[in-house]
């Protein structure tokens, strides 16, 4: 990174978000919170990416009281296929089902994004792209899987990974799919007299 002191707290343990904020030159402290990702089937995928970003950057804001005052950024992204969640894959089987169910079609990705000020004001905004894969033959679902890729990953796959290979279209925000929309975010930040 830069060096620089930080001029945000980033309220995740995703590495892909950090190096995504390094590319607008935002150099953040890390904030390790926790919140139930779980969906239940009913809430909007919209309303929920947008409800569990505001929760993580609340969290983060109690978090960082008792230490040095900046403002917390947070974000939260699903694939949405058929207004339903795909959840992150826990398992190569979940990975492979999900891929199954991806292959030939389009999908949404949605990711909201919060941040909260040194006031305690609160922004947020959701983007939503279209990603539309090719057909996937089962051994190339299954060459994917076992590279362990997938794991961890909403919907069983990483663009900016092997899985790029699989997309025929995306409409929308790269940066989102991986799981932070830089426009989105840089207009938050630069709201909120964030440097970028």
């Amino acid at each position: 990174m830069s060096g620089r002191a930080p001029c945000i707290y980033l309220a995740s343990r995703s590495p892909r978000r950090r190096e995504l904020l390094a590319q607008i030159g935002v150099d953040p402290a890390l904030l390790d919170v926790e919140v139930d990702e779980s969906w239940d089937g009913e809430e909007p995928p919209r309303v929920h990416v947008m409800r569990l970003a505001l929760e993580k950057a609340r969290r983060g804001w109690a978090q960082a009281a008792t230490s040095r005052p900046l403002p917390v950024l947070a974000a939260d992204t699903a694939v949405v296929l058929d207004d339903a969640i795909l959840g992150k894959a826990e398992q190569l089987h979940e990975a492979a089902a999900m891929l199954k169910r991806l292959s030939g079609r389009s999908h949404w990705v949605f990711s909201g994004v919060a941040l909260i000020d040194l006031r305690g004001e609160e922004r947020s905004v959701v983007n939503m792209s279209r990603v539309v894969f090719r057909a996937l033959s089962a051994e190339e679902i299954r060459v994917y899987c076992d590279t362990g890729e997938p794991l961890g990953k909403a919907g069983g796959y990483a663009i900016q990974g092997r899985a790029a290979a699989f997309i025929e279209r995306l409409e929308g925000s790269y940066s989102g799919v991986m799981g932070l929309p830089l426009c989105e975010t840089a207009a938050l930040l630069r709201a909120a007299a964030v440097p970028i």
